[in-house]
């Protein structure tokens, strides 16, 4: 009778010993997935001398080599205070952040006790997965303290625009709902991370689906961070349109076999400017052909937006492209820059920084941007003031980079008459065009008429009594709690001044 039973004793010990190495596996993965706290205060861009109420988020990340936490950039963005929690723990540690790329919503986090990362093994970097595949998402959704892995497949990987900032960089969707304290989580596929979980989809009809960084966007962030220099993902600066028409691919003299993206503008200060003009056809972008919808095939049967190419490149990279010029096809390499805040007149949102602002005679002055645009709330899109979002589609050049706004007016008699005025556009102070914010400020600053007459494009003007403006200042600020007149680092050299004002 033991005889009979000992085949079948050796038989379930093969079949255990395989599923209690995975079960330990997965527990030691389990171990490096991390639950992030962050007290978060964001700037007030109504009142931008104050701060809104300090908020209490929650995120997720992973343990990557050299003791740093991966996660994403809206977990800790305006972050006070951060602090972060193993799983199966109940200590939380302090952590700061090492490096952020708002771009690619990614942050790496560090924590100065080395004992936080004893028991965790840090997690390595894995290819993207076929369409199709599974892949697991591990993180701490909000409504409820554990961890939760859920699983979903691959679906798509293409271009999409990243909710934190607004940047067009590629990612990879799932049919898994990434719910608010998912993001950070790493997405794993056979012990690897292939992503980071960053957002859903939220629009009508879209059920379950979620986005997460991929592993192309990620390395590129790790590479950038070695230094310790955030330099981020380079520009070309050149605006392209699709060329799909017949017509347009013949008045650009292509011949039939060949398709490219039409340059419709050229950035003169943007590193496209040294080798395109409007008017070219892009072909080729580092050996990748470029379709006539302006896309390249990055895999075998897979199609992206032909920035994928550029995305591959840093800063100081010289980056292949072939382009058709009256008939005529040429080959050159551009010299990747850094590229700047924004090309549109109206700035990108910031983080981690106090907004800029400039208060003359009780007039309350700011640039424009996305950071004012998105106080209206959710619905900024139909809320917001239709001279802000329409600025949004201008670009911005040499004379002009961005618009200053009197936001409102706080009433005093230095003001009479202007107390209902709120959120217009400035075009000119005595005269003088406004380029920026900068010069806005220098030009009041350095005002020495009787009085300062500002216009909007329309004509429309608000005249105040300088002599006024400067006597009733310190009432003014006084009034309304007001700490200082100006922004800090506004005007260096007044700053000193004023001892610091």
């Amino acid at each position: 009778m033991m005889k009979r039973l000992a085949p079948l004793a050796l038989l379930l010990l093969i079949f255990t010993q395989p599923a209690a190495a995975d079960s330990r596996e997965r527990e030691q993965l389990k171990r490096s997935i991390i639950k992030i706290y962050t007290t978060a205060a964001a700037p007030d861009y109504f009142n931008p001398w104050a701060l809104l109420n300090a908020q209490q988020l929650s995120g997720s990340g992973a343990v990557i080599d050299d003791k740093r936490i991966l996660t994403n950039a809206h977990v800790i963005a305006n972050g006070s205070f951060i602090q972060v929690q193993r799983h199966g723990d109940a200590e939380k540690f302090r952590a700061r952040v090492q490096f952020v790329s708002h771009d690619a919503d990614l942050a790496l986090l560090t924590v100065e006790d080395d004992s936080f990362f004893e028991g965790t093994r840090p997690l390595a970097m894995g290819e993207l997965p076929d369409l199709q595949e599974e892949v697991t998402v591990y993180g701490y959704p909000i409504g409820g303290k554990s961890l939760s892995i859920t699983r979903g497949v691959l679906s798509r990987v293409e271009h999409q625009y990243y909710a934190h900032a607004e940047s067009y960089l590629m990612a990879g969707q799932i049919d898994a709902a990434i719910n608010p304290g998912n993001s950070g989580g790493p997405v794993i596929s056979n012990g690897r991370i292939v992503g980071v979980a960053m957002q859903t989809n939220q629009s009508q009809g879209a059920e379950n689906l979620g986005y997460f960084v991929p592993p192309s966007v990620i390395e590129h962030v790790l590479e950038d961070a070695e230094d310790g220099v955030h330099q981020g993902f380079p520009e070309l600066g050149a605006v392209t349109q699709s060329m799909e028409s017949p017509a347009m691919k013949q008045a650009a003299d292509l011949d039939d076999g060949q398709e490219g993206a039409l340059i419709v503008k050229v950035f003169e200060d943007s590193p496209a400017a040294q080798v395109l003009r409007p008017g070219d056809v892009l072909l080729e972008v580092d050996g990748y052909a470029v379709a006539a919808d302006r896309t390249v095939e990055w895999r075998e049967n897979q199609r992206t937006n032909y920035h994928y190419a550029v995305d591959q490149y840093h800063v100081g990279d010289k980056l292949p492209v072939r382009f058709s010029r009256d008939g005529e096809v040429h080959s050159a390499k551009v010299e990747l820059a850094a590229a700047p805040l924004s090309r549109s007149l109206v700035l990108s949102e910031q983080y981690d920084q106090r907004p800029r602002y400039y208060i003359y005679g009780g007039v309350v002055f700011v640039p424009l941007n996305m950071n004012l645009i998105k106080r209206w709330g959710n619905n900024w899109h139909s809320k917001a003031p239709i001279d802000y979002l329409h600025a949004r589609n201008q670009w911005g050049d040499a004379q002009r980079r961005e618009l200053v706004v009197a936001l409102k007016v706080l009433p005093a008699a230095v003001n009479l008459g202007y107390h209902d005025w709120k959120n217009w556009i400035i075009d000119s102070v005595n005269g003088s065009p406004v380029t920026d914010f900068e010069e806005f400020a220098q030009l009041m600053e350095s005002n020495e008429q009787t009085f300062v007459e500002l216009r909007d494009q329309g004509g429309y003007r608000m005249v105040l009594d300088a002599a006024a403006a400067r006597e009733q200042q310190p009432f003014i600020l006084q009034t309304y709690h007001i700490p200082n007149r100006h922004s800090q680092g506004l005007f260096s050299t007044l700053a000193q001044e004023e001892g610091g004002e």
